[in-house]
Formats: structure tokens, sequence, C-alpha cells
């Protein structure tokens, strides 16, 4: 890590949800490299401890759904340190299959963790970094939230959220001294790639296939990427090269984009289909 980089997070103080794995654990270790104060949360407590042990962080349990538990966790660490200078909203789930596969409890939670989860840590951190006049959110949206493929109805509905809440907050907070980043990535070499398969679509099939991407990213080297554009003050970070040229397309083309969703959905149910035969 550049020398530039451990000036701009030497000593600063960091919150990152869903720090037990995948994007969250390496932005806890991207953070801890630079120096700064790692506060490592997630609702799996052994999660949270084995990533707070490996960078000398400190380790919280925390419900994102839970708005009291949320302010608690800010309220306790602005009380530790007298400020909260970066806030990462990285917790969430997915869901992948047909929508009317989804019962009304699965699209509860996924609102709950990856919206309510995300404005709870808003609400939390906003108004201190505002008392403080400085301060950075950064928001874990997705490619899913650039762009909209089927059999991820719920989690690219979320992301969509994300994204929007992160881009108008941008515009609110410039005045108040407060950053604000929206990070959306294409298939990332984590957990969730295995998680939430409602059907015979397999996650890491649908995530690589429908991006272009051979390989997924890795973590660390996303992370790093992340707080580079923290410390630049970008509004997106969209990784890989291949998912900026698939949102560039989308963005000129809409109709071409949905029509290559479209196709892309069908393929995916054709092959599945024959793995099941």
């Amino acid at each position: 890590m550049g020398s530039q980089l451990r000036d701009r997070f030497s000593a600063r103080t960091a919150i990152v949800t869903g720090a037990g794995s995948g994007i969250g654990a390496a932005l806890a270790r991207a953070l801890a490299e630079a120096d700064a104060i790692v506060h490592c949360v997630d609702i799996d407590a052994a999660a949270a401890a084995r990533t707070a042990e490996a960078i000398g962080g400190t380790a919280h349990t925390c419900d994102v759904t839970d708005a009291i538990a949320v302010q608690a966790l800010v309220d306790r660490v602005v009380a530790e340190h007298g400020r909260l200078d970066l806030l990462f909203n990285n917790a969430g789930i997915s869901f992948l299959g047909e929508t009317e596969d989804l019962t009304l409890a699965q699209w509860d939670a996924i609102i709950d963790v990856n919206i309510r989860g995300v404005v709870h840590g808003v609400a939390a951190a906003y108004p201190q970094m505002i008392r403080q006049g400085h301060g950075h959110i950064v928001n874990t949206a997705s490619m899913g939230g650039l762009m909209a493929a089927g059999l991820l109805t719920s989690y690219v509905m979320t992301k969509h959220a994300v994204v929007g809440l992160s881009l108008a907050l941008r515009t609110e907070a410039a005045d108040r001294g407060v950053g604000v980043t929206v990070v959306c990535p294409a298939a990332v070499d984590t957990p969730i790639l295995d998680k939430g398969q409602l059907g015979p679509v397999r996650g890491r099939d649908y995530f690589l296939r429908g991006q272009g991407i051979k390989r997924p990213v890795d973590p660390d080297q996303l992370a790093a990427k992340v707080l580079a554009a923290v410390a630049a003050d970008k509004p997106y970070l969209v990784e890989p090269r291949q998912g900026r040229i698939a949102w560039r397309i989308g963005r000129l083309s809409p109709a071409l984009a949905n029509r290559l969703a479209t196709r892309f959905v069908r393929q995916q149910r054709l092959d599945a289909q024959e793995t099941l035969v």
C-alpha cells in the first residue's frame, strides 16, 4: 500500500459491517494495513473475532437490521475515540432463483439487511460526521445496482436502492464535509457466490457468465481500490473492467442491455434444466 493511502487512513477510526468474511474482511485488512483503527462488525461473533484478531482490530457482534443496536455501536465507538471517520456499510445477503419462489419472509429479510441495514448505518453515523465536520460513508452495492437481470430480482432491487441512496446523500453531504462513495463490484470471490440459491441455477455460473468474467474479483484487490476511491473522494467504484464496459453499454443502449439480460436469463434456465437431466 502506498504512503499516500497510509497518510490518508492512519489513525482514522473505521467501522466495517459484514467484516467476518468476504469484502468486509478484506476492507478490514486493507484499513489495518493503512494503520487505521478498525472495528470489525458482524452478526457472526466468531467470524468478527477472527477478522479482528488477524488484524489487531476490535470485534463487535451486531445485527444491522436492529437500528438501536447499530446506533449503540456507533455511540460506543465515538465515546471511545471521540469521533468516527469512516463507516463501511458492507453487510449483505442475496437470493438467486425465480422470483415466484421467493417467500415474503425472504423479501423482508433481504430488504432488512441490504436496505435497512445501510439506512441504519447512515442514520447513526451521518449526524455524528456532520457534527465533526468530516467523515466518509462507503456503501457496498453491486453491478446489480447499476444494471438488471432476472433470477436475482430481490438483490438487484436492494442494490439499486443503495446506489440511489448513496448518490443522493453525496449531494447533501458535500457541503457538510462528509464524503459518500458507493462500491459496485461484479462477481467477487466471496461466500455470497455460493449462498442463497433457491433452485438449480448456480451462483458462480450466474455471476461470472452474466458479466463476461473468467474468474471472480479478488476481494483484497477490490479493497485496495476501494480505499483509493475513498481517498480520491470518488462517487463510484465499478470493478472490474468488464463490469465497467457492461455498465457503459447499458447506459448507451438500455434496450440492448435489456435484450441481452433477457437472453442471459433464458440461457441460465436452459443450463439449469440440463444439470437436472
